[in-house]
């Protein structure tokens, strides 16, 4: 049994968190086999874990593998979250990292695709193209303008998915835009 640290004890509304066992299979998915309970910020974690595995994903077997992967994934979580907190409605504990695998991988899919398309060895993944979707998925994902805001607000377990998804996406575009800019202006 864990330990409340003081300032646990002393704050009037403390986060609920998800228990760490039994390890149901929703649980290990949502959790992404633990990772969810890294801290601090297990979204980066998450999302760190994300990359380092879909940079493996696309040297097997290029963007066609990341894809199955990131639709297995996005399936999955939904799936999970829904499990997960079907009886806990209206949260979205920390511990659930899934979606973050899943909208990391969805931005990763956008300099996947390109260098798949470039013609590059599938062992080639420049580091500019992972940085950028990196860093602009946690940006999208943190500041949820527009879209991923609403989604972030509906407060269920497809919600918890489509606000990453959609931070994906945008971290996709804009990684393809920085891209470009890049490539026009200084190469």
């Amino acid at each position: 049994m864990e330990r409340e640290t003081l300032e646990e004890r002393l704050d009037p509304n403390p986060p609920k968190k998800l228990r760490r066992g039994p390890w149901t299979p929703a649980l290990l998915v949502a959790t992404v086999g633990g990772i969810g309970y890294l801290r601090p910020a297990p979204g980066t974690w998450a999302s760190a874990a994300a990359i380092g595995a879909g940079l493996v994903l696309h040297g097997i077997g290029h963007v066609w593998l990341l894809l199955a992967a990131t639709l297995l994934a996005t399936a999955a979580g939904f799936w999970a979250c829904g499990r997960v907190l079907e009886d806990r409605p209206g949260e979205d504990p920390s511990e659930v990292v899934i979606d973050e695998v899943a909208g990391q991988w969805l931005a990763l899919l956008f300099p996947s695709a390109g260098f798949w398309l470039m013609g590059l060895d599938s062992w080639h993944f420049p580091y500019p193209g992972w940085v950028a979707a990196f860093l602009f998925f946690r940006l999208f994902d943190i500041w949820k303008p527009s879209i991923i805001g609403r989604a972030d607000r509906r407060a269920d377990g497809p919600g918890i998915m489509l606000d990453d998804l959609f931070a994906g996406l945008f971290a996709g575009v804009a990684t393809m835009i920085a891209a470009g800019l890049s490539h026009g202006l200084l190469m």
